[in-house]
């Protein structure tokens, strides 16, 4: 049983940071595929930053220079750096893996394994 549990969220003014961790434990497989998604309340859930097991990443252009995804595969920690925060980047966040894909996708509905989220929370 894969289980990803969240930490790190919280409230920041804005052009603050914080750093979201994911911890990974309960596979047996390569999770390929890692990511971070976010849902505000009345939105869609949106890919935030991806990262592959070969260390390509993707990020939505609206992060882009200012959060960071990593992963430390000897901890099974996924990483979320997120700076410059913006009131418009509160929402909940999390963590996602899935071992299917081969070319990892930004879109929600392609990942199996989930997180329980952590909110952050941006004031202006």
């Amino acid at each position: 049983q894969v289980q990803l549990v969240e930490s790190g969220g919280g409230s920041v003014q804005a052009g603050g940071s914080l750093r979201l961790s994911c911890e990974v434990s309960g596979y047996k497989y390569r999770l390929y595929c890692m990511g971070w998604f976010r849902q505000a309340p009345g939105k869609e859930r949106e890919g935030v930053a991806i990262i592959d097991n070969d260390g390509r990443i993707t990020y939505m252009d609206s992060v882009k220079g200012r959060f960071t995804i990593s992963k430390d595969n000897a901890k099974n920690i996924l990483s979320l750096q997120l700076n410059s925060l913006k009131p418009v980047d509160s929402a909940m966040y999390f963590c996602a893996a899935d071992a299917a894909q081969h070319y990892c996708s930004t879109n929600s509905d392609e990942y199996k394994y989930w997180g329980q989220g952590t909110q952050v929370t941006v004031s202006s």
